[in-house]
């Protein structure tokens, strides 16, 4: 897996550096479920009645991957499926798991998830195909 920060987010990928077919969606779904359990059941010692508000945008789709920089080189994510994984956290609710519909059609093939529709939701998205 690969990880980025992005001001307050972390980018998350899976299947990079090396593929690993469609596992991808099940590995970055089940982090999203363990991380969304660990959240609701940690307490801030200088906010004990506040619950931190985590949203997590999850969406499928090739990627491209590089190190940025020379001083602080960096590996670093681009592309389409990058922007919409974005759009598709800032745009949720706190303390829930937003799937495109093509991570959410991956999902029910593999089995093993449950997925409540949310309904449609407006994302800007560009599709270059």
């Amino acid at each position: 897996m690969c990880v980025e920060t992005i001001g307050d987010a972390y980018m998350v990928a899976s299947g990079l550096p090396k593929k690993n077919g469609h596992r991808h969606t099940a590995e970055i779904c089940t982090m999203a479920l363990n991380d969304m359990h660990a959240i609701k059941h940690f307490t801030m010692r200088h906010r004990p009645n506040e619950q931190i508000q985590l949203r997590i945008g999850i969406h499928t789709g090739s990627v491209v991957a590089g190190v940025v920089g020379l001083k602080m080189p960096r590996y670093c994510l681009f592309g389409d499926t990058v922007n919409t994984a974005s759009r598709m956290e800032s745009s949720g609710l706190a303390l829930r798991i937003h799937l495109s519909e093509t991570t959410a059609a991956l999902l029910q093939q593999l089995g093993g998830f449950t997925i409540e529709p949310r309904g449609n939701v407006q994302v800007k998205v560009i599709n270059t195909n």
